[in-house]
């Protein structure tokens, strides 16, 4: 694959920063234990890729892209707790290890992903992050927006609901652009609130990243259904078998593959310059469909 190795490398580099804030930011204890086992259980780490792919764009600085990449695995690791609860997805693996309420409890578990979702914001709020406070309050109500009712709590709820019922295509893209695409949105979006970029500039970015994290969910469905537990780390088949409204469960794979073809198509229809401009985005939109066989 392209990026692999540009991932391998990348990840390294960013979790040995994450793992330094965890450690001059949280204790010894055991809800402190419960976080790092969450957000440091070997992750791919395809967020902070995206975030260090625009931050290069966008001429950020390393310690900002970082910092910000620190932010949303917070999220990220946090919500994937939430997940795997019994209230919830109730699923005892995670990347191929028991999920944090099995290595400690629910209530532990319930906290840590509190307690990680708010790291995030100490994270972003801090003037490390950026100078500008302006640039910090616009970072905070973009990350807001993204993780609440309107973005990944939003479409974790409509997951819930839509359980057992026959839901329609658009309905189901819309909770993948949810509780999905919307913290990979954040993601493109957040170098370029750093780099103080134009309207026009941050809307591509948000384009950008919503169509990746669909096609990203899409692809994760077709994973989930296609291979064992070595490959994707936890229960194999658990959507189809909790009645999970998917795409996958009303249209074919193939006809999949040719909705997402068509969207990329249309993106970079829309938006040429900042395609021509910039290469590595027309390789880096087709990331996820390369895994589909």
């Amino acid at each position: 694959m392209y990026f692999d190795r540009s991932i391998n490398i990348k990840k390294k580099e960013f979790d040995l920063f994450y793992m330094k804030i965890l450690q001059n930011q949280l204790s010894k204890d055991l809800l402190s234990k419960a976080m790092i086992y969450a957000s440091m259980n070997g992750g791919k780490r395809i967020r902070p890729f995206l975030v260090s792919i625009f931050s290069e764009l966008a001429k950020v600085k390393k310690r900002q892209s970082l910092r910000i990449s620190t932010a949303i695995e917070s999220i990220h690791s946090y919500s994937l707790i939430h997940d795997d609860l019994p209230s919830m997805d109730n699923d005892d693996f995670r990347r191929g290890k028991p999920s944090t309420h099995m290595r400690f409890n629910e209530a532990t578990a319930i906290l840590a992903g509190d307690a990680l979702h708010d790291l995030a914001y100490e994270i972003v709020s801090n003037e490390k992050t950026s100078s500008d406070s302006n640039v910090r309050i616009s970072l905070i109500n973009r990350l807001s927006i993204a993780t609440g009712s309107k973005g990944l709590a939003g479409g974790q709820s409509l997951d819930l609901i839509f359980e057992n019922k026959k839901i329609d295509f658009k309905k189901i893209i819309k909770m993948y652009e949810m509780k999905t695409a919307a913290l990979f949105s954040f993601s493109c979006v957040a170098p370029y609130i750093l780099a103080k970029k134009n309207i026009k500039e941050i809307k591509f970015a948000n384009d950008f990243g919503k169509l990746f994290g669909i096609i990203f969910q899409i692809t994760d469905d077709i994973i989930d259904q296609d291979q064992d537990f070595k490959i994707i780390g936890k229960t194999p088949g658990k959507d189809k078998a909790q009645g999970k409204s998917t795409l996958l469960s009303i249209v074919s794979k193939e006809e999949l593959k040719k909705y997402c073809l068509k969207k990329i198509k249309n993106l970079q229809n829309k938006n040429k310059n900042f395609f021509l401009d910039n290469p590595i985005l027309s390789k880096l939109i087709y990331f996820n469909l390369d895994k589909i066989h």
